[in-house]
């Protein structure tokens, strides 16, 4: 726990100007952002006296290890940098509003050739019109099935539109009429257009226009004595009027509105969100925050509409935002929204009539939304407190393992060797942070190995990222560095900075940093010292107090990693492996902890427990230890060890699986440089067989269109050197496979019985 005073910084270098500043801990992660109309002001009010700080402000304070802040010229690009930021870092004491689910959308793909209507989640796409959200996608089908009767747009995927094409006939809902068969041409690309165009239209609220235009031709039809054509048309505007009242009235001036409703309580706070489309409600959701700072309504209203509307723009931000309390000062996130739509936006408190009604009903869906979560939580947080301090006294820790890692080793009988790295953090899966390893230190079936190799590598990245970052700078200056394969302090001195990098590891490549100008004060800051042209100073040293950088250019690596990208952003977001977990679990015995133990032993680490979970009989295997520790059947803290160990074994064996499925897939095509898979697509085609095309000579390749006397010379080079010594066997009837497509050969002398590939059960007990 860091004393404030250590990093304050000293009076005068904080501006009085507009500005973004952001906390980072000791491992230089992000753990705050804010924003301020007067920088000084308000870094002043976090380093005043601990006892008159609200309790999770002095708990944020003292996790810090340093502060650092951006000029900006008005509070708007204070917003939008501090909503950049928050996106980017994602801080653990910032407020995050939490979706209880994923709001399924009704979707017109506008940007496809013929537009299709579907549900969809997730993140928005350019080029396609978004209806919602629902609060249940059969409740999008149900409309979508009214709506198609009047509107017959297309509803088939790709696939089933591409089949359609190539056979002739359209699906069924072509035969039905709910669907005006593009597939086939029996209408237009323009004419379909038009079609979701009106779709479209009458989704976001100008219905009256068609109903009175299907009255119009109902009565025509009448008058013409067409009773059936009549009768259909009855029958449509019937279907409009049902879709139309699945979303009642509830402003009768066609208004377009966002209604946001705040309940809240001292830990935690509810926002439900009413979504008001031509005076009909089109959508709900509902998100929940703890409240990890004091915070006002006004504030929470302002981070809401910052997660709701930032990545909007245009008519998906209405003219009109309804809200229980204004933000304070509300122009320039008026002026925020205003330029995302682009055109006026109406921020305000409802006071009178109708407005004032629905905000009501907004404001009790917000409530009931806060005591469920509340009832729900209040048992999870308890039981995964409990967890952790059981697995606490069972490992003898000095603390609750607040950060678990868990390790897993799967392969075939050998083959596809990996390994997985699975995260939990207080209790729950950190997804963000899991990590997938290829063993390539050797072939063949070990786990222990693999064990060792795994855990030897995810801390190696650890340890140099600890160098990096100057947490050894005594050792440094000394001549000592990252500690060597024998546990003890030292550097060669012929090594290259590159050369404590290992294998790399497949993960998730980080964003890119936030280009500003920036000043920082840190507990290791060297006062008065100025890095010149912009970039850090060297390793072990932050930056000086209140130095500025220029903008685009961060901090260089002084740690270069000869098989990837750096650890951390240049400006210092961790990336990787850079964060060190109280506890290590391995999936298995006692071969396995060893292993692991004695990798942390090589690399000179001794502040990380470990700890196995046996299969069969949910042993807990320490390291050095010759008996198990028996938690209790009914232990929580054995179901969480259970959990984040069967977690693991699923993310290594998906890996795994991939891995095996993709090898199976490979052709000796795949080598070819400079062959697409159209190409490869041509010349299977046209030959029937791989085997075939290998027999082939270099001008009936060239042949195939597309193939020129190059490629053709390339690819029967490329067929001629995998051509197989000895032919295949299949394993499950005992035939011999006369060509890599699989097509069998059989033969009267094949030697040997059949062999049998195993039932089901069989098969998946060889894989590990």
């Amino acid at each position: 726990m860091a004393d404030p005073s250590s990093y304050r910084p000293r009076p005068g270098e904080i501006p009085d100007s507009p500005g973004v500043y952001r906390f980072r801990d000791e491992h230089r992660r992000v753990i705050y952002v804010g924003k301020a109309k007067s920088l000084r002001q308000r870094l002043a009010n976090y380093f005043q006296d601990l006892a008159n700080l609200h309790p999770r402000t002095r708990t944020m304070v003292t996790t810090a290890a340093s502060v650092e802040w951006t000029v900006v010229s008005t509070e708007v690009e204070a917003l939008q940098l501090e909503y950049s930021w928050i996106k980017e870092y994602d801080p653990r004491f910032n407020v995050k509003y939490r979706d209880d689910k994923s709001y399924p959308y009704l979707a017109v793909t506008m940007n496809e050739e013929f537009p299709r209507v579907q549900v969809m989640r997730g993140h928005k796409k350019k080029g396609v019109r978004y209806f919602g959200p629902y609060g249940h996608a059969w409740a999008i089908r149900d409309t979508v099935d009214l709506l198609l009767r009047v509107f017959p747009v297309r509803t088939c995927s790709a696939g089933v539109f591409k089949n359609a094409a190539r056979t002739g006939r359209p699906c069924l809902l072509g035969y039905i009429g709910k669907c005006s068969a593009p597939c086939v041409e029996r209408i237009s690309a323009e004419d379909h257009r038009e079609l979701a165009e009106e779709f479209c239209d009458f989704m976001a609220g100008r219905t009256g226009t068609y109903l009175r235009r299907l009255e119009r031709k109902m009565g025509e039809a009448a008058e013409d004595m067409e009773y059936e054509r009549a009768a259909r048309l009855r029958d449509d505007i019937g279907a409009l009027r049902k879709a139309m009242e699945k979303s009642a009235v509830v402003l009768a001036d066609a208004t377009d509105a966002d209604l946001i409703a705040v309940a809240e309580d001292e830990l935690e706070a509810a926002v439900q969100i009413f979504h008001v489309r031509g005076g009909r409600v089109r959508g709900q959701r509902g998100w929940v925050t703890d409240k990890v700072e004091e915070i006002t309504t006004g504030a929470l209203v302002e981070h809401a509409l910052q997660q709701l509307y930032g990545e909007e723009t245009g008519d998906a931000v209405p003219k009109e935002v309804l809200v229980p309390a204004l933000p304070d000062p509300v122009e320039p996130v008026q002026e925020w929204l205003t330029d995302r739509r682009g055109s006026g936006v109406s921020l305000r408190i409802p006071q009178r009539g109708d407005k004032k009604a629905l905000m009501e009903t907004v404001q009790r869906n917000a409530q009931q939304a806060l005591v469920l979560h509340k009832t729900k939580r209040a048992s999870d947080l308890t039981t995964r407190s409990r967890a952790l301090e059981e697995i606490a006294d069972a490992l003898d820790l000095d603390s609750a393992p607040l950060r678990i890692e868990c390790y897993d080793i799967s392969h075939l009988q050998g083959d596809d060797v990996v390994a997985s790295m699975v995260v939990f953090e207080d209790g729950l899966a950190r997804k963000s942070e899991y990590r997938r390893f290829q063993i390539k230190g050797f072939r063949g079936q070990d786990d222990v190995r693999s064990m060792h190799e795994v855990i030897t590598r995810r801390f190696r990245r650890y340890l140099a990222e600890k160098e990096r970052t100057g947490e050894w700078a005594d050792g440094e200056n000394s001549g000592e560095g990252t500690p060597r394969a024998d546990g003890r302090p030292g550097t060669d001195p012929g090594a290259t900075p590159g050369s404590l990098a290992a294998p790399r590891a497949e993960a998730e490549s980080g964003h890119q940093p936030v280009p500003g100008h920036t000043a920082t004060s840190g507990h290791d800051a060297a006062p008065g010292q100025e890095a010149g042209c912009g970039h850090e100073a060297a390793s072990g040293q932050e930056a000086a107090p209140g130095r500025q950088t220029v903008p685009g250019h961060e901090a260089a690596d002084d740690l270069a990693l000869t098989d990837g990208p750096a650890l951390k952003d240049e400006d210092g977001r961790p990336k990787r492996f850079a964060y060190p977990p109280q506890l290590v679990v391995v999936d298995g015995g006692q071969p396995q902890v060893a292993a692991a133990q004695r990798a942390l032993d090589e690399l000179g680490i001794d502040d990380i427990a470990v700890c196995g979970l046996a299969k069969r009989l949910e042993e807990v295997w320490l390291p050095r230890e010759d008996d198990p520790v028996v938690l209790p059947r009914t232990s929580e803290g054995l179901y969480l060890l259970q959990r984040v160990r069967d977690e693991a074994h699923r993310f290594a064996i998906t890996y795994q699986r991939t891995k095996r499925a993709k090898r199976f897939r490979s052709s000796p095509l795949d080598d070819v440089p400079g062959l697409g898979e159209t190409r490869k697509q041509a010349l299977i085609k046209h030959f029937g067989s791989v085997k075939k095309l290998r027999s082939a000579t270099i001008d009936q390749i060239c042949e195939v269109p597309g193939i020129g006397r190059k490629t053709a010379e390339t690819v029967a080079v490329a067929l001629a050197r995998s051509a197989p010594a000895t032919p295949a066997v299949n394993t499950a009837t005992g035939e011999i496979m006369d060509d890599e497509d699989g097509a069998p050969e059989t033969t009267e002398d094949a030697p040997g019985e059949p062999v049998s590939a195993g039932t089901p059960d069989e098969r998946r007990g060889q894989e590990r």
